[in-house]
């Protein structure tokens, strides 16, 4: 199939594109996603505003407290950042597991949260680092936690005259060792998740647990936290039995799906298995 018609813009500049912007204009950014579904006509804006030669939205900035991500960096230069390596290892394993490196090469990371595709591996790996968005419209600008951002398939907290320009991911310094751990099942290497985990423990040096974070991707209609198992966590050592009473939160928080690739029962058996995985390599010090 072909697209529908519609209008063409690339503007240079974020004031550009925010007057660009209303109920009727779709952004396109790596066209990962877009592309395919303009051409089933499963979206058919009036006009396209492409973002690809806005300068000011790609870069990966230290700013001592937070890493802040320009929305137009590619997955590949993300990847193959050093500042990343260091400072958000998560971020970095996550989107290893993000498509192919054709992919990667062209797909941004904004474009995947402003997305919101429930089993994507970059909004996963955000909302189990307490991660922001920065919103920016022509009346103004606001920050909104990856939590509050993420509503369901397709469907994000920004309002249609708003652009996605930034992903901030704290860095965290509470005199605790911070240790991460991220896993997926998929069909093959490169597909979308069928489950997916993230974790992220923050262990005191007597070996407890002072934070806690475990996000799912592909259980719901978005990437969630399970608070209870987070709660459940904080405060102990993280032993065989005190993580079998935080794995057990999972069931009654999440509420997947069946498809052609795998059932709900699968689903919930999986997120079991990997949320269990990813405890125990953050546990151990997995990066």
């Amino acid at each position: 199939m072909k697209p529908a018609p519609f209008d063409y813009a690339a503007p240079t500049s974020i004031a550009e594109a925010l007057t660009l912007l209303d109920d009727d204009s779709i952004v396109i950014a790596g066209g990962q996603t877009l592309v395919p579904m303009l051409a089933m006509r499963m979206a058919r804006p009036e006009r396209v505003v492409d973002i690809n030669n806005i300068a000011e939205l790609s870069g990966i900035a230290d700013n001592g407290d937070e890493i802040v991500i320009g929305a137009g960096t590619r997955q590949a230069d993300v990847l193959a950042s050093s500042l990343v390596a260091e400072k958000l290892p998560l971020l970095k394993q996550a989107i290893s597991f993000v498509g192919h490196s054709q992919t990667r090469n062209r797909g941004t990371v904004g474009g995947s949260l402003a997305h919101a595709d429930p089993a994507a591996e970059i909004p996963l790996a955000a909302l189990a680092m307490d991660a922001e968005v920065s919103l920016q419209s022509t009346g103004g600008s606001r920050r909104v936690s990856v939590d509050d951002f993420l509503i369901g398939p397709m469907m994000t907290a920004r309002e249609p005259e708003e652009l996605l320009t930034h992903v901030h991911f704290p860095i965290f310094a509470d005199g605790t060792r911070v240790s991460t751990s991220f896993h997926e099942m998929s069909e093959r290497h490169g597909d979308f998740a069928m489950v997916a985990a993230a974790a992220r423990l923050h262990i005191d040096s007597g070996g407890i647990c002072q934070k806690a974070a475990l996000a799912l991707g592909g259980v719901d209609a978005r990437a969630l936290r399970v608070p209870a198992l987070e709660t459940t966590l904080i405060g102990q050592q993280i032993t065989d039995d005190v993580l079998q009473a935080a794995l057990a939160e999972i069931p009654s928080a999440i509420d997947p799906g069946s498809d052609q690739h795998a059932s709900a029962d699968y689903r919930r058996r999986v997120a079991m298995t990997l949320a269990e995985r990813a405890i125990k390599d953050a546990n151990g010090g997995a990066a």
